[in-house]
């Protein structure tokens, strides 16, 4: 993996922070803090055999030369008896099922869709009722369909004459079109749960049979049973029922957003800062062309430390969905996570001199040059990525090339750790951007933008902004002594 894994230091999470990082899931669907607040716990002295359940109940357990197969997810024998995977290890009850296959139709019209600007009809293998049905026009929680063994969930197909698309997308529209927002889509050997609630971004989490039958799968094991059994489906307390879990992630998500993105606002202050004090051991020079100027060069300033902020947010995105190199070579050289927990290593031991201590800095430099322009190093092969975000030559002041001898502006490493700090921890719990979609990362930006950078003409104090987020408000203290009486406080 391109960034080490972090884990929470409380077992149940970190036990669904395993398990979630194995499947990577796309997007959204529970996030392991909702989990745990809601006590879905994962039992270790039951894994084994709760592991060998998932294997007897599997159409074809692994085998010397044969590739294991969940074989059908739900289906009934010819005589109508429910059979397959749901009913023999999850333990879906089979009165809460309706069905669309030859043996039995009993499926409610409201679980298909048709589409007619695209000519095609959807509609589920089967859809699972709720426990307690309290809207008859919306009586299913899940929907369920059954591919051709083996189909590729991501392989573009002819769905109909007017739409070529894939079975996942094709499922998902189906979800979202019936206003279903959970379903599982199987083709014998991978189980496909979605999250797809109506007007928002909809996840996945992929169960792969092959990756589950050995002992470190018993975890994925764990967490496909703790997400899709009969007992979290039907008898679990509302909140902790799957439906209730992945809205409340929703909300959670939300919160983390809103959270990160005052932080970030935060860290830019912060590398203001670590900039002033860049620009105070050059006696000025490191920015002079840029503060002499007019509105437009003080402003690039800005532009530049937001740029930076707006690279590493990126960076720290592509480590945790792993779509950058891996091995140590990146970790230790390269990565922000490993440049984080490297500087929080000195802070522990060298705290009263991290703001003398530099280096981080540097290495921020060679990582956006190293996306950039690339590297064919056989050891370290990432292709040039080019581009205007991580462009050298759009603010050269960040590399020190505004000086007569051109080196990286003496940011400190505590100016680099705090910064870090704000974008990786919210409550004291490592963030984890694998969870993050993109309109979320773009909220965060959009947090940022609107504000201006003005230079102090004398000694200032900053005052807290009325406004949550809002910037805080520069006052010059020789021009308020400069005004005397009532007016005083008006100025103010």
């Amino acid at each position: 993996m391109a960034a080490r894994p972090y884990h929470s230091s409380e077992p149940s999470i970190r036990d669904h922070q395993e398990w979630l990082g194995y499947v990577q899931p796309n997007g959204l669907v529970v996030s392991s803090q909702v989990l745990f607040d809601q006590q879905v716990i994962i039992d270790h002295s039951k894994l084994a055999d709760l592991q060998r359940d998932f294997i007897n109940a599997l159409e074809v357990p692994p085998g010397d030369e044969v590739e294991p197969q969940f074989g059908r997810f739900l289906s009934l024998t010819s005589d109508g008896t429910p059979h397959g995977f749901a009913t023999n290890f999850l333990g879906w009850h089979p009165d809460q099922i309706d069905w669309n296959t030859l043996e039995r139709n009993t499926l409610l019209p409201c679980a298909s869709v048709h589409i007619p600007e695209l000519d095609a009809t959807l509609t589920p293998t089967a859809a699972l009722r709720f426990a307690k049905v309290t809207d008859p026009t919306r009586p299913y929680q899940l929907l369920a369909e059954e591919l051709a063994p083996n189909t590729d969930l991501d392989e573009t197909y002819q769905a109909s004459h007017l739409w070529e698309t894939t079975p996942s997308t094709r499922f998902e529209r189906m979800l979202t079109e019936t206003g279903v927002s959970l379903g599982v889509l199987s083709n014998g050997h991978q189980l496909r749960l979605f999250y797809a609630p109506r007007g928002e971004t909809a996840g996945h989490i992929t169960f792969d049979v092959q990756h589950m039958t050995g002992t470190a799968g018993r975890l994925i094991v764990g967490g496909l049973h703790a997400l899709l059994s009969a007992f979290r489906l039907t008898n679990a307390p509302t909140k902790a029922l799957l439906t209730g879990l992945c809205e409340t992630s929703r909300k959670y998500q939300s919160t983390v957003s809103a959270a990160l993105a005052e932080q970030v606002l935060e860290a830019l202050y912060e590398f203001v800062r670590g900039f002033q004090s860049a620009n105070d051991q050059t006696h000025g020079e490191l920015l002079r062309a840029h503060l002499a100027g007019d509105d437009d060069d003080k402003q690039h300033i800005y532009r530049g430390l937001l740029r930076t902020l707006m690279r590493s947010v990126f960076l720290l995105f592509a480590e945790d969905r792993d779509l950058l190199p891996a091995g140590d070579l990146y970790y230790r050289n390269y990565s922000l996570h490993g440049l984080f927990e490297r500087l929080r290593e000195d802070d522990g031991r060298h705290r009263d001199t991290m703001d003398s201590r530099y280096g981080a800095w540097a290495q921020l430099l060679a990582l956006f040059r190293l996306i950039h322009q690339g590297s064919a190093h056989p050891l370290l092969s990432l292709p040039a990525r080019h581009g205007y975000l991580f462009d050298p030559d759009a603010f050269p002041f960040l590399e020190g090339r505004t000086l007569s001898s051109a080196k990286p502006p003496l940011v400190s490493d505590g100016c680099v750790y705090r910064v870090l700090e704000k974008l990786l921890l919210l409550k004291g719990e490592r963030l984890s951007y694998r969870t993050l979609d993109v309109e979320q990362i773009g909220s965060v930006y959009e947090t940022m933008m609107g504000f201006r950078m003005t230079v102090a003409e004398g000694a200032s104090i900053a005052i807290k902004a009325k406004k949550k987020g809002g910037a805080p408000i520069g006052l010059d203290l020789e021009a308020v002594l400069a005004v005397t009486g009532d007016a005083r406080a008006k100025y103010i």
